[in-house]
């Protein structure tokens, strides 16, 4: 038997390394089995090299719970530890820097940067024991060894009769750590964090059904035999080759990382680099509304299949976190926990290659099957389209592939838009006018009156697209975009010829002096135009630029001066050579004049959708008493 002191002149180093190392005691069962990991997988290369003599078999890792003893048992059957490599490994080089960390980590805040650096991983365990044991027989010809410390720097090595290769953790389970003895917390760590380890992780038996005999009757009963219950997938998909994987593997997957998303997802991309940096993923796009408050953190993160986080921020572009799946890089810098990113080149790299293979992938869907494609926009378009907003990289690749529907359901891209629209949309300043809806139903109205005169009008609905054509203008010249409602076809397309109006100056002035005592000032505007006498009498517009600041202020474009909190402020454009506004002039009784001008202005909410409340009751009211 030996005894001694762990290498460290601080009496207090346990306490410290509970309060200040980590920020979450659960990962303690992480460390621990990533540890057993690490040495069955030393084995495997150690025989396949033939550095080591033994058989390497198909070992498995065990957690054991003994809640009558208070103890939690992880076993592993990896290359084990001789007494004097405990001696190196547990009680010199963990704590080699002890003094150095607690001097440069006692006043700062949890989670330091210090895991990889003095080794202390194994230490975690203390977090929630009191009493740590570690018995461990090495695949060398040499006894075994039992190594126990209650948590002090004091420490006592003796032989153990262990006769089987590996290592046997037992944690003796802390009073205040107790819920750390119930199989459910166990098991939701253990799906959390090792689910994809790349060695079976074994957690008590389940019971299996044997196959049914040939020869069985109709009143056979299912048989069964105990099996081990092993929790993780060793292989998953992203460890595998694109290429030896088909469609379905992909979609199983899917279903294996999100037992409860009962939605297919549209496609996939499996990411695969090793240069510059090692990266393995997949990542799968789901069907997504045109909603930016997409739940996010969908993406998890791994390092050699061991979970870290599903907080991706920095590692993905911002406009990919609403997408789902997983990375895999030994290369990503985390924290001592390893539960939070550290600031590094790296980083960046990865982020930009991640946005290429992305890019990369969407051109080839658009050109392998561009109508599938089409079909999908709907349900990818607020993803790119805020990534042409976010990430120059992406936006440079995105006219390859981002389209612009119409109200008819034809998809272009920016390129064959133009190509489209230049001969007849071009106005008489030689600026190209791309007319849009928002809502094909509630600005039915006006798309129809647009299309009689043979121009094609967009639906663009998603919540960022006055930000989207901004940008598109300010980088694409002469191409300026218009809400179909937001003039009068003829103002929003200015052509050469001009209608001349039926009144005179001075019946125009009657007509809106009259207009603007019954139209409320603080809501409309009172706009008189000459059009064609068959166009709307009263017709509701609102201003392009005044609505599109108002929409980016309010979908995040802060700078926007409050706009967003600005009342509603709308045109009322009266035809002059209507036969109605020929009527309100002619007309001598005031109640008669102001009923007019009440029944049309109402009749031009309704079509916009304004009209509501009390004023559509009492419309709905007055038009039902006209037919009595």
């Amino acid at each position: 038997m030996s005894s001694g002191k762990i290498n460290v002149s601080v009496e207090n180093i346990f306490p410290l390394i509970k309060k200040f190392l980590y920020s979450d005691h659960e990962i303690f069962l992480r460390e621990l089995i990533s540890n057993a990991t690490d040495a069955t997988l030393k084995l495997k290369h150690l025989t396949s090299i033939g550095e080591a003599s033994v058989e390497y078999g198909n070992p498995k890792i065990e957690i054991k719970i003994d809640k009558e003893g208070k103890k939690l048992h992880i076993i592993d059957q990896g290359l084990g530890m001789t007494s004097d490599e405990v001696e190196k490994y547990i009680n010199q080089i963990a704590f080699s820097g002890a003094e150095e960390f607690l001097e440069k980590y006692k006043d700062s805040a949890k989670d330091s940067g210090v895991i990889g650096h003095f080794g202390l991983g194994f230490y975690s365990a203390f977090m929630v024991a009191s009493k740590v044991e570690i018995i461990t027989k090495s695949f060398k010809d040499e006894p075994a060894a039992h190594w126990t410390c209650d948590g002090s720097p004091e420490f006592t090595l003796v032989p153990h009769d262990k006769t089987e290769r590996g290592t046997e953790i037992v944690l003796h389970i802390a009073e205040d750590s107790l819920d750390f003895l119930e199989e459910s917390k166990i098991n939701g760590l253990l799906s959390k964090y090792n689910k994809f380890m790349p060695i079976p992780i074994k957690f008590g038996t389940k019971q299996e059904a044997l196959p049914k005999p040939e020869d069985a009757g109709d009143d056979y009963k299912t048989e069964y035999k105990e099996v081990d219950n092993i929790i993780n997938n060793p292989n998953p998909a992203w460890t595998k080759q694109p290429a030896d994987l088909k469609e379905e593997d992909y979609k199983s997957f899917y279903r294996e990382l999100y037992p409860m998303q009962f939605e297919e997802p549209l496609f996939n991309i499996h990411l695969n680099v090793d240069y510059p940096f090692n990266l393995t993923g997949i990542l799968y796009f789901p069907k997504l509304a045109s909603d930016l408050q997409i739940q996010k953190d969908k993406i998890q993160l791994y390092q050699n299949q061991v979970f870290v986080t599903d907080n991706v921020e920095g590692i993905v572009p911002e406009f990919l976190t609403m997408l789902k799946g997983v990375i895999d890089s030994p290369d990503i810098p985390l924290n001592v926990s390893r539960s939070y990113l550290q600031a590094d080149g790296n980083v960046k790299k990865i982020s930009n290659y991640i946005t290429r293979k992305v890019s990369d992938k969407l051109k080839s869907l658009f050109n392998e099957s561009r109508e599938d494609f089409e079909k999908k926009w709907n349900d990818i378009k607020i993803v790119l389209e805020y990534g042409m907003l976010s990430e120059a990289k992406f936006y440079e690749k995105a006219g390859d592939f981002v389209l612009y529907p119409t109200t008819e359901g034809k998809y272009y891209t920016l390129a064959e838009l133009k190509e489209a629209l230049a001969t007849n949309q071009t106005d008489k300043d030689g600026k190209l006018v791309v007319l849009y809806a928002s809502n094909k139903d509630a600005q039915h109205s006006y798309i129809d009156i647009a299309k009689e005169k043979g121009y094609e009008v967009l639906l663009l609905d998603s919540p960022i697209v006055s930000h989207l054509i901004q940008k598109l203008e300010s980088d694409n010249e002469n191409l300026t975009f218009a809400r179909v409602d937001a003039d009068h076809i003829d103002k929003l397309i200015s052509k050469e010829e001009t209608q001349i109006s039926k009144l005179s100056d001075e019946e125009k002035e009657k007509l809106k002096g009259v207009l603007e005592t019954i139209v409320p000032k603080e809501t409309y505007t009172v706009q008189l135009e000459a059009m064609d006498s068959k166009s709307a009498p009263f017709m509701i517009t609102q201003p392009e630029f005044m609505r599109r600041m108002k929409e980016m202020s309010q979908s995040g474009g802060g700078g926007m001066f409050g706009m967003g909190n600005l009342p509603e402020m709308y045109n009322l454009v009266v035809n002059t050579n209507s036969e109605l506004a020929t009527s309100i002039l002619n007309t001598e009784a005031e109640d008669a004049k102001a009923s007019l001008i009440k029944q049309a202005l109402d009749l031009a909410k309704l079509s916009q959708g304004l009209l509501k409340g009390e004023e559509l009751t009492s419309f709905v009211k007055r038009n039902f008493e006209t037919l009595k």
